[in-house]
């Protein structure tokens, strides 16, 4: 019974923490270190709550620039994954966030030089291609890292329902 109250509390954590609150935390932690890497190499910028101005080139930071929904699918990931103790959970999203954010940061960075430097037809094509291709690619190998760092071999909801219809009804009865 100490499985299915683990199980359900796991589940309840997902719907429990909205994607807006990633939103909220991830903000300043994005914006404030591209406000000042501009600053420090000199571009000048100004920053507005949540809209930076480089070379009077407006730059507003939407949720999907903050990248939370990489934020939530991480813990959505670590959350569905069978038999990892709170103090692994803790560590996991701590230093899977951490990645999210350094390659987000880096991301943005990319996309503001190319916006300023070659125009919005090539920045459209390079957001595109971090946009469709990258974002979820790096989610991915982070997730691959942090199960090999952590020796997890359960897979997300799979191994909870292998465990789940092992002790059920339909493995007692057997079908003709």
């Amino acid at each position: 019974m100490k499985y299915v109250y683990k199980l359900i509390l796991r589940f309840l954590v997902i719907f429990i923490f909205p994607i807006s609150l990633f939103y909220k935390i991830f903000t300043p932690l994005t914006v404030y270190p591209v406000y000042f890497f501009f600053k420090i190499i000199n571009y000048q910028p100004t920053l507005i709550k949540d809209i930076m101005i480089i070379k009077e080139v407006p730059l507003i930071f939407i949720s999907a620039c903050i990248a939370a929904s990489a934020y939530y699918l991480l813990l959505i990931l670590i959350l569905l994954t069978k038999d990892i103790k709170f103090k692994i959970i803790i560590k996991m999203f701590v230093i899977g966030s951490f990645f999210i954010l350094i390659a987000n940061i880096i991301r943005i960075i990319i996309l503001i030089f190319v916006l300023l430097h070659m125009g919005i037809n090539w920045f459209e094509t390079v957001h595109l291609f971090f946009w469709r291709l990258v974002a979820s690619l790096v989610v991915a190998i982070i997730w691959i890292f942090l199960i090999r760092k952590y020796q997890i071999k359960s897979i997300p909801i799979y191994s909870d329902i292998k465990y789940l219809l092992a002790r059920s009804l339909f493995k007692r009865k057997k079908f003709k």
